[in-house]
């Protein structure tokens, strides 16, 4: 059976065990924690779909604890439960994001259709992990090594399986014409065609040709009958990328279209039938452009029947070495010329502490531009902070980046040991009782780490 896995924070511990009772009862896996530090340790092992968190604790409080979330894992809904609530408070955590905001003393039943309401909004759908395929395959365009990516793509693999309209919402450049691809792969579809166009590449003019086609002589120029991407792609998946960018006008014309299931070339009398699975996507928030009117809200819902949210590069630094010295391969393989071989260590710190606002794109940019300058078969820093343009993330103070840096490391290091300590120990190279000490500093639980 599958379990939606709440995360549940709050520094009364006696609230929380009873709270812990309820969804537990409820029929929810629940991890518990006492603050928010403690809470972002235990994240990348237990790997929630759903997050509920006091707002008034020591140290991290609520609203800082969403923050951190928010930044390392977008698409994961976060309620906040307080006594001290009101609705300027109210108003401004929803402003920020979070999916809702109750009042305590709250009834179980307003709490259970909050957490079902969270679930509908972020597309779990309800299919056993296990049924989650062994073969990879589907995915191998996708390269990662991040427990929030793998979680990705085990919610798109079972949206594959559904068979239902996907909408990726994303920041530009984080691949999501790879995702759709491996959605495709995955799905019942895999043997028929996947066909993918820019909506903001293709003039307003021309948009119908492209998508419906046309015939010979319905227009100046059209010398010649036109298939359409609808009925290249009947059949497979018609991936639809930055649909946020297509004309208001023409929105009405695709809507009709996936209504009725039918297209009629431009010129053409009779409707053709087509059947295809749309997968689109964006950089913008749609949400925001139907309330402005500049998207049509029946097409968004259309659309929108699941979503998947791509995180930016920089939420899954793990990937960067692994990225970089695939497209390195790549160029290598690409042009025998390129002499080099590797990054050095210094400058692969520079590129996972870039800020990279253009993602794995900019990163590709960036690796092909050092690779052709090099003239060493290691890449030095040098080289990175002159392709950066000296752009470096924000600067934390010194005591904060420690403590983030050490409680990150530790995390990895005990998922490496699978919750080993003297194996981990042993790899920080420090005495069992001294690593223990700092377990504890971060509220970091070993027992946690062999579960994973």
């Amino acid at each position: 059976m599958n379990q939606t896995k709440i995360l549940l924070i709050d520094d009364d511990t006696s609230l929380l065990r009873l709270l812990s009772i309820r969804l537990t009862a409820a029929g929810y896996a629940v991890e518990t924690a006492t603050s928010g530090r403690q809470a972002l340790g235990k994240m990348p092992v237990c790997q929630p779909h759903l997050i509920i968190t006091d707002l008034r604790m020591e140290g991290m409080d609520g609203m800082a604890l969403f923050d951190e979330v928010h930044a390392r894992y977008p698409s994961l809904p976060v309620i906040i439960l307080t006594a001290h609530g009101s609705i300027p408070d109210a108003v401004a955590a929803t402003r920020k994001g979070v999916f809702s905001y109750l009042t305590k003393p709250f009834d179980s039943k307003q709490l259970l259709d909050n957490i079902s309401a969270a679930q509908r909004h972020s597309g779990q759908l309800q299919i056993d992990d296990d049924a989650v395929s062994d073969d990879q395959t589907w995915r191998r365009g996708i390269i990662t090594a991040s427990p929030v990516m793998d979680e990705l793509l085990k919610q798109a693999w079972r949206m594959a399986q559904a068979d239902v309209s996907i909408l990726i919402q994303s920041e530009s450049g984080t691949g999501k014409e790879l995702l759709a691809q491996a959605i495709h792969a995955a799905g019942p579809r895999a043997e028929k065609p996947f066909v993918a166009i820019n909506c903001a590449a293709i003039p307003e003019a021309l948009l119908e040709s492209e998508l419906f086609g046309h015939r010979k002589g319905a227009f100046t120029g059209a010398d010649r009958n036109h298939t359409g991407l609808f009925e290249t792609a009947n059949g497979g998946t018609l991936f639809l990328d930055e649909i946020g960018d297509m004309p208001l006008e023409f929105q009405a014309k695709l809507l009709r279209v996936l209504q009725e299931g039918e297209v009629r070339p431009v010129g053409m009398a009779q409707a053709i039938p087509v059947d295809v699975r749309i997968i689109s996507a964006t950089h913008t928030d749609l949400e925001a452009a139907t309330e402005a009117r500049t998207f049509r809200e029946d097409l968004y819902y259309r659309l929108n029947v699941v979503m998947l949210e791509l995180p930016a590069l920089a939420s899954r630094c793990e990937d960067i070495p692994l990225l970089a010295n695939h497209f390195l391969s790549q160029l290598q393989q690409r042009s025998p010329s390129c002499i080099a071989r590797s990054f050095s260590r210094e400058a692969m710190e520079l590129l996972m502490v870039a800020p990279w606002p253009g993602n794995i794109r900019q990163l590709l940019n960036v690796v092909e531009q050092v690779a052709v300058l090099t003239t060493s078969p290691l890449i030095s820093a040098s080289l990175v902070q002159k392709a950066l343009r000296g752009k470096t993330k924000e600067v934390l103070p010194l005591g904060e980046a420690q403590s983030q840096f050490e409680r990150d490391y530790l995390v990895q290091i005990m998922q490496m040991t699978r919750g080993n300590v003297c194996q981990a120990a042993r790899l920080a190279q420090r005495n069992r009782t001294d690593f223990y000490k700092l377990l504890h500093r971060h509220q970091l639980e070993p027992a946690l780490f062999r579960h994973n």
